[in-house]
């Protein structure tokens, strides 16, 4: 399929098409139709180019985690949020780059590296909340191949999915994790609480106030989260941004977290300019309530 052949049967379908509905019976309307379908001024506009330029690579070692090999070679962007994010000298950071960037692996590699390392410490160590449940689903199938791949991960990290929808229609749910999918039983969530709790903030509030699911906290002491992350952090604006911000300190609250101890992540949409960088960032010190140094974008 040749794209310049087909934006051009495209439109002479469409001009076809509005020519043949639409009888012409007047000369003003002649002249409307004309000017509508005018190669330069009408509707039909283009080709556009999009030039994206290659992200910079960076030479970090693909062993960089004691947990697993990542399958590529990072870009200088995911080594430098590894490197902030990584514990024990974890600081809270904005990773906002692009679309295909590999904003997921800036923090999925680190927390489970983190959970890794304090396998043998009961409760939820990291929570990651989405906007939308299409997006929490299709990252926990990565949690899930990730954790698969390595032997050092497998039956030591568990990642479980607690969003407002069953995964079919047929609503069944799992309540072990497989090579596909995490856990989402959430029965089984609440006996046996996972290391990382991927979620949106609709059923993160419902977590913290109904008590059927107060078992998913019995676990954590106040030092046992030690991750919170805001996937497509830019979508919380206005009213939901501050319900989000009050949701992070009742949850804060609730597991008694000393003050400075999380490790905070935002992921967002590409920046303009430094002045947008200097606003992300105030912006995430409220929605948090946690410090974010110069140099955390």
């Amino acid at each position: 399929m040749i794209p310049s052949v087909l934006a051009t049967k495209l439109r002479r379908g469409i001009e076809d098409y509005l020519r043949t509905t639409f009888q012409i019976s007047t000369p003003l309307f002649h002249r409307i139709v004309e000017d509508l379908l005018d190669e330069e001024k009408g509707v039909f506009q283009g080709p556009y180019l999009s030039v994206a330029l290659p992200f910079t690579p960076s030479t970090m070692s693909r062993d960089f985690f004691s947990s697993l090999e990542m399958p590529f070679q990072p870009h200088l962007h995911q080594e430098k949020a590894f490197t902030r994010i990584t514990d024990p000298d974890a600081q809270s950071t904005i990773v906002a780059t692009g679309t295909g960037s590999g904003k997921t692996e800036c923090f999925l590699y680190p927390l489970l590296e983190y959970c890794y390392k304090n396998r043998n410490v009961e409760g939820i160590k990291a929570i990651v909340i989405y906007p939308m449940n299409a997006l929490a689903t299709d990252q926990a199938k990565r949690f899930a191949s990730e954790i698969s791949r390595s032997d050092k991960l497998r039956n030591n990290v568990t990642v479980g999915l607690y969003v407002g929808q069953k995964r079919d229609s047929a609503g069944k749910s799992n309540k072990v994790m497989t090579p596909e999918w995490v856990t989402d039983d959430r029965e089984t969530l609440r006996r046996m609480p996972p290391d990382i709790l991927l979620t949106n903030y609709k059923m993160l509030d419902y977590m913290l106030i109904r008590a059927r699911d107060a078992a998913l906290w019995k676990q954590n002491g106040p030092e046992t989260l030690k991750y919170i992350v805001v996937n497509e952090m830019h979508t919380f604006d206005g009213a939901q941004g501050t319900d989000l911000a009050c949701l992070i300190r009742r949850l804060k609250h609730r597991l008694k977290t000393p003050k400075n101890h999380l490790c905070c992540v935002g992921t967002s949409a590409t920046l303009g300019g430094a002045a947008s960088a200097d606003k992300l960032q105030e912006y995430a010190k409220q929605v948090f309530e946690e410090g974010f140094p110069q140099g955390c974008v």
